[in-house]
């Protein structure tokens, strides 16, 4: 099995090296991984990508790359550059320093590489490890995926939705903040919503007086939808999420043509 494994906490980040070891357990002693990373932090780029300038590549190591650009970059770096416009079998994108629930999914790198790696048809797992002030303090935040992520990713590699060449699809995990032996199960959910924004503005002048704007993350406002991920993750499950690429709010475009279309 081949493998491409990416993030958006850079090639530098401690959960990289824990979606190596995962990688490298799934691919078997014949397989290959092969890592593409951002060269720095992009966290919140969602699915942008660097089409309007170019982005420079290093090879750090054997199979593992420096990319100047975004999530979603690295994974065509790796499809069209790396591996030569070879497809992997698996993506693997992560591990995120931090939960990947709610609204979360629509700003997120980890999920904007694992999306980019669903449109090309290839079947992606985003990896999210969620943390507390106790888990930080911890030898090791990702002890839960450490312990639990190979094998929720080899039960998800016998699920193949792909004989239908129309779908794009991926799969969202989330690892809840607690040690490996407090792991309550999985639960299969949908993504929730929040009650309010998670995000804001706000300004600080600086001494020439010039005005900068700070985005403000507003994790109080984080009151999870019942049945969701963020309920369930709040409570010491895995949680796991297909989520599609198609977007279309179907029951609203039936609507909108007795509106237009007359």
């Amino acid at each position: 099995m081949k493998i491409l494994v990416t993030n958006d906490d850079g090639i530098n980040a401690p959960g990289l090296i824990v979606a190596k070891q995962i990688a490298n357990s799934l691919a078997g002693d014949n397989g290959q991984v092969i890592i593409v990373a951002p060269s720095t932090e992009k966290s919140g780029v969602a699915h942008s990508t660097s089409y309007i300038r170019p982005s420079l590549i290093e090879k750090i190591s054997k199979n593992t790359y420096s990319l100047e650009g975004t999530p979603a970059d690295c994974i065509l770096a790796g499809i069209y550059y790396v591996l030569n416009g070879t497809k992997p079998d698996l993506i693997i994108s992560g591990v995120n320093n931090g939960q990947n629930i709610e609204e979360d999914v629509l700003y997120s790198g980890t999920i904007g590489a694992a999306m980019e790696g669903a449109i090309h048809g290839i079947k992606s797992i985003a990896l999210s490890q969620s943390y507390s002030k106790e888990t930080l303090a911890s030898p090791d935040h990702f002890s839960s995926t450490r312990c639990h992520a190979t094998e929720v990713c080899r039960k998800l590699l016998l699920d193949d939705p792909f004989i239908d060449l129309n779908f794009k699809g991926f799969y969202n995990i989330n690892f809840p903040a607690c040690d490996n032996n407090q792991v309550k199960g999985i639960k299969v959910c949908s993504t929730g919503l929040r009650k309010e924004p998670s995000f804001s503005i706000s300004a600080q002048f600086s001494p020439a007086g010039k005005t900068f704007l700070w985005v403000n993350h507003n994790a109080k406002n984080s009151i999870p939808s019942p049945n969701s991920d963020g309920k369930f993750l709040r409570t010491g499950y895995i949680t796991i999420s297909a989520l599609k690429t198609e977007i279309n709010w179907a029951e609203k475009n039936e609507k909108l043509k007795t509106l237009f279309e007359v």
